[in-house]
Parts: C-alpha cells; structure tokens; sequence
C-alpha cells in the first residue's frame, strides 16, 4: 500500500489540511492522541514487520489528567471500556488462562491463545489458551518458575504489585521514586505467548495524596492497542488511588515505537477529523477492599461517557 513516504505524504496531506485550526480549538487531552496520528501519518517511516506493514516513529508522550474522577476513555470512537477493564482485572489477579477472560466474553487474546500461534512461537507444551508467564504473572508473582496457567504460585516469586500497594498505603514510602512495576522479563520472554508490550510502570505521590502513574511501551499499536492502554493504565491508577486512601491525579504515557498498521489509515483518517466530547468520569462504588484482587466490574461505575461511534480496525495478531 505504501511505496514511498513521499507518495504517503502526498495521500494525508489533504488530511491535516484541517490541523491548524483543530490546534487552536478548545484544549482537551484527546487532542494528544489524534495530533499523534497526524504526526505519523505524515512523517513516519514505512516498516515492513513482524506482524504487517506500519508506518512508525520511536518516541512519543502524552499526559492525562485524572483529577475529579475524569477517566480519559477517547471520545472520537467507542471505547469499549468494561472489556479493556476486565482484561485489566485478569492482569491484577494473576492470571494467565485466557479461558478465564473468554468465559467473560472477552476474546482480545484469542489469536495469541490459538493452538497455531502459540505452535509458531515454539510453545508446544502449553496448553491452547495458556499463554505462558504474561502481565499477570510478571506482576504477582515476577520471575517465579512457569508451569502452567492452572498452577498454583502462591508465595512464589515477587509480588511487585502487592509491594507498591503496600508503599502507597504507608505515609513513611509512598514519597519514594522506586514504585516500579516490570513485565519486562529477559529469562521468562521465550516462555510468553507473547513479550510485553506495556512493560514499565512508575507510581508517584505528590502533595500527600494525588497519585500519578507512568508508562513506558515499547510498542504501540495507534489505532487499537493505544485507546485501550491509556483505558486501561487510567482505571489501574483510579483503582490503587481507591484501594490505598489516595486520589488519582494524573496518566503520563511514553510510546516508543508508536505505529499505524497500513490497514487502519483509512478509519484513522475518519476518526482525527472528528470533535471530541468532554471525558466521562469513574467512580469505583463501595469502600476500599481487603485485597486488590477482590474488584469486580461492577464495582466500576463510569458516568457520562457521550462518544462517537465504534469504528472497525482489524487487529494484527
């Protein structure tokens, strides 16, 4: 589809024909996210991946407000918030078992959990739906020997996301800059269905109480994994605000090789001319629970999410 970046440009220009004036419109953070998708429609590189044809650029940022409960769910298409919340659920207890996610309905992971793929990555002694030591492993229990998806990790490796809980609740830690969380791990990387995408998160507490969150991603999908990784990293701030006594203040996202697949162009197009909304707001109903694995989505009540409408991409497995 694309030959040259030239013979691109010369295709988006009369796209950001609009862009000065969509600048100079009335600040909303979603802007960030459609001025990136301009930015690589027109000078980003044509990559020939692993995965399909991309334009891409390494290196991008945006910064997400969260203060007064605003969840910054984009407005410009639908969001579907309460799959991307239930994947972040999984990740939060552990699991690995895509039969757990698919018997919520959410099938995001399916090509990754397919007897196929997980072959082509040479993991033939895992189980379909066994997706090897993923996020929820990393995060509960980092580096603990894999097994299986059923089996029971229980005290083993590093609880990296109990022990941020356990900082952000005491007034004595919650000031340190150590609050890390890795899904990176080089001995397990061979073992997972798939490497980490989002695979460095920082937590920082300013003024007493307003919590913020960081991420590094190495890769991001623009079109489809992007929308639901800023979902996603927003509700997980909400949720350790709520769960430690503290209040979400703000999402700071680093992209690294941030890139539009050539078959999402044409909705992309569609989507960056279109106005956003005002962000809905989350409110996470009842008192905080003893564990953070005890959450359930109805526990999550979004309010005024006003949006355009849902626009299909293909996904690149």
């Amino acid at each position: 589809m694309f030959k040259t970046i030239t013979e691109l440009n010369k295709r988006t220009r009369r796209v950001g024909a609009n862009r000065e004036a969509v600048l100079s419109a009335e600040p909303h953070d979603e802007r960030q996210y459609c001025n990136l998708v301009w930015d690589i429609l027109g000078y980003g590189t044509v990559e020939q991946t692993r995965n399909g044809t991309t334009l891409a650029v390494f290196g991008a940022g945006m910064h997400f407000s969260l203060d007064n409960g605003v969840l910054p769910l984009l407005t410009t298409k639908r969001v579907a918030w309460v799959t991307c919340l239930k994947e972040l659920l999984w990740f939060v207890s552990g699991s690995t078992d895509n039969a757990v996610l698919k018997s919520q309905g959410v099938h995001i992971w399916d090509g990754n959990a397919s007897r196929e793929f997980l072959d082509g990555r040479g993991l033939t002694h895992l189980q379909e739906n066994d997706l090897g030591p993923v996020y929820g492993h990393q995060w509960r229990h980092f580096n603990a020997p894999y097994a299986t998806c059923d089996t029971d990790y229980g005290g083993q490796g590093v609880d990296q996301l109990e022990q941020i809980i356990a900082m952000l609740k005491d007034p004595a830690q919650r000031t340190s800059r150590r609050m890390v969380l890795s899904a990176w791990n080089p001995q397990q990387l061979d073992e997972m269905a798939l490497p980490p995408c989002h695979v460095l998160v920082q937590f920082n507490v300013s003024g007493g109480n307003l919590l913020s969150c960081a991420l590094y991603q190495r890769s991001g999908d623009i079109g489809l994994g992007v929308p639901f990784n800023i979902a996603s990293y927003a509700l997980l701030t909400h949720l350790l605000a709520h769960h430690c006594g503290l209040q979400a203040h703000e999402f700071v996202y680093h992209l690294g090789n941030a890139h539009i697949y050539q078959e999402h162009v044409p909705a992309l197009k569609i989507q960056i001319e279109r106005e956003p909304y005002p962000f809905p707001t989350l409110k996470i109903v009842g008192a905080p629970k003893d564990k953070i694995e005890d959450y359930i989505p109805a526990d999550f009540v979004v309010h005024n999410y006003a949006c355009h409408g849902a626009i299909k991409m293909q996904m690149n497995a």
